[in-house]
């Protein structure tokens, strides 16, 4: 498995995954619990994994989710 990213905003990991699995590309959030239970000062991230084989796509669903994301309405 390969990461593809680590934040602390559950809303960002939850829409990232749901983006992923409606690609049909599985993803793992890793340290959701450790992070849960250092409580909310931020210092441990949890982490989106994928498989090696679909890192790519992933990455490039990614990044067109985050450019969407900055696009200013006209």
């Amino acid at each position: 498995m390969e990461e593809l990213l680590r934040t602390n905003d559950p809303v960002w990991i939850s829409y990232i995954v749901a983006s992923l699995a409606d690609e049909n590309i599985d993803a793992v959030v890793l340290d959701q619990h450790t992070s849960v239970l250092e409580g909310s000062i931020g210092a441990i991230q949890q982490r989106v994994m994928v498989l090696s084989e679909d890192i790519i796509r992933a990455k490039r669903i990614l990044k067109d989710i985050e450019a969407e994301e900055t696009q200013t309405p006209t």
